[in-house]
């Protein structure tokens, strides 16, 4: 991937505004959990990096990891069928094994030993990644789509949404991915109903901590929070 442009003044500004008000790991003894979510396309990758650097400006310890890192095997993912939006929603990730790997480790009374991924999606072969240990002043900043779902919105001490509607996101992922612009497409129904079928069910815009509005990546607002 090209590297992140550089974030414009107003960008900073939120950034800023963000990496204050997330908690202070040497406050609580204990270190501290950032979810970025939204759906694909929304920006959480870029946000989520830049939100890390701005922590790590200001001392912090960051570790940086992504949902990515932990897709269910691909005879799981498409067990409901490969175009199945309840598959999409329900069966991408391994649950579990985030929670063993990268979650609990970071939580109160957590080993502090984690794995920041288990599987490689693109080849579908589990990953024998190497243990790290991070110091009880960490920050952990995890990306990705579903963040807030039952399984996981409590784990986080701080979280964002990133709200960007479909006609934008999927204009950037044909750009990014190839996959077609318009969100009615046939092709994209899995991944566009697979959300919207989190939206409804969990309304992740009311759990998390802070919602940003990043249609325009240069000029994001914080709409609540």
């Amino acid at each position: 991937m090209p590297p992140h442009p550089a974030p414009t003044e107003v960008r900073v500004r939120l950034l800023d505004e963000l990496a204050v008000r997330v908690p202070d790991p040497t406050m609580l003894g204990r270190p501290v959990l950032v979810g970025v979510d939204g759906v694909d396309g929304a920006g959480k990758t870029v946000l989520a990096d830049e939100l890390a650097g701005a922590l790590s400006a200001r001392g912090r310890t960051v570790v940086r990891a992504s949902v990515d890192g932990f897709h269910r095997a691909a005879v799981d993912r498409y067990a409901r069928g490969r175009r199945s939006p309840e598959g999409f929603y329900r069966d991408s990730y391994d649950h579990d094994a985030l929670d063993r790997e990268l979650l609990a480790p970071f939580a109160p009374g957590g080993s502090r030993r984690y794995r920041t991924a288990v599987r490689d999606v693109v080849s579908d072969r589990s990953l024998d990644a190497p243990l790290r240990t991070a110091p009880d002043d960490a920050v952990l900043v995890v990306d990705g789509i579903f963040l807030h779902r039952p399984e996981l919105a409590a784990w986080w001490d701080f979280s964002v949404f990133l709200r960007v509607p479909f006609d934008v996101t999927f204009a950037r992922m044909a750009v990014r991915d190839g996959c077609p612009a318009d969100p009615d497409d046939p092709v994209n129904a899995r991944y566009r109903d697979g959300q919207l079928l989190y939206l409804a069910e969990v309304a992740p815009v009311d759990r998390a901590t802070v919602v940003v509005d990043n249609v325009d990546p240069a000029r994001p607002v914080l709409v609540r929070g």
